[in-house]
């Protein structure tokens, strides 16, 4: 047995040398995704000081200042270290020196955290547009511990931050992370305005280059993503997802697709529905002669169909 499983080992060994991807054996080729999931906890204590702690603090309170210095010192020397690693993976220092690279590390971790005032900002008219959307909820602190969306914008927001940053890597982790736990999928790379509002936050996916402005609320299941992507890499850089205008709300299980699409500020978009061209502001969207058939329990279904009431865009 013990042969045989050397013998097993010796292949896979030799597997190794094939010089693929799957290939690297070195820690230093890539970020460690363990300790990239780690900042993100630190930075939500920082984000939300009243609501996420060290769990080894066991309930102590310390000295705000102490302990946010603490845990900001923290984040700038592992962001500071991840990112020097991942840099390595960008033409742009390809050759560059361990001194440079550093120095190019430091620099960005330190500029990232002196983006999380803005960050907290944001995040702020966020909590605050999920209240007013959400009868249900009965407090922002209710929000912060428990709802999937707020969770998943955070992340994104800091993931944003780090894109804006031309950091490699890290910023994919952070949002598939996000994505993973929460069901929604923001690609940092999508540019999204205060008051945004993701409700029930489930098979949400937002594209790369999607722009998205002020007060917009989103349900569950919607996509908002590209046409195509049948060239694959060929689109690389290009505008491939919708713009999304203020005050625009989508409602569960909606599509709309495509760079060039632009639904216009303040139009409502129904369940449902697959878009693949522009709307105009004030519109509201909603799919045709939707059925309903009603079993009453007398052998002979009824048909009842949806309402339209006020819809006037008919896809």
């Amino acid at each position: 047995m013990k042969d045989e499983a050397a013998q097993v080992v010796r292949t896979i060994l030799d597997d190794y040398q094939g010089g693929r991807a799957i290939d690297k054996i070195s820690s230093a080729q890539a970020p460690n995704r363990d300790v990239v999931i780690r900042i993100l906890h630190e930075l939500f204590q920082v984000i939300y000081p009243g609501y996420y702690r060290d769990p080894n603090n066991k309930g102590r309170v310390y000295n705000v200042e102490a302990q946010i210095s603490t845990v900001v010192d923290d984040v700038i020397i592992n962001l500071e270290e991840q990112v020097e690693i991942a840099l390595r993976y960008t033409n742009e220092f390809t050759g560059r020196s361990g001194k440079e690279l550093r120095a190019e590390s430091q620099k960005i971790a330190i500029e990232f955290v002196r983006r999380i005032p803005k960050i907290r900002e944001y995040l702020d008219t966020d909590l605050q547009a999920i209240l007013d959307g959400d009868p249900a909820a009965y407090s922002k602190s209710e929000i912060i511990l428990s709802y999937p969306g707020m969770y998943a914008i955070t992340v994104y927001r800091c993931a944003h931050e780090l894109y804006k940053l031309h950091v490699p890597m890290i910023p994919r982790i952070l949002s598939e992370h996000a994505h993973s736990k929460t069901g929604v999928d923001i690609h940092p790379g999508a540019t999204i305005g205060k008051y945004f509002m993701i409700d029930h936050a489930t098979g949400v996916v937002v594209g790369e280059t999607t722009i998205i402005g002020e007060h917009a609320k989103i349900y569950q299941g919607v996509t908002i993503g590209a046409l195509s992507t049948r060239l694959g890499q060929k689109l690389q850089g290009r505008k491939r997802h919708p713009t999304i205008e203020d005050n625009v709300t989508i409602y569960s299980g909606a599509s709309i697709l495509g760079g060039e699409t632009i639904i216009g500020h303040d139009a409502v978009i129904g369940g449902n529905c697959f878009i693949t061209a522009s709307v105009p502001p004030y519109t509201k969207v909603n799919v045709k002669n939707q059925e309903m058939v009603l079993n009453q329990g007398k052998g002979v279904p009824e048909k009842v169909e949806a309402e339209d009431s006020g819809w006037f865009y008919v896809i």
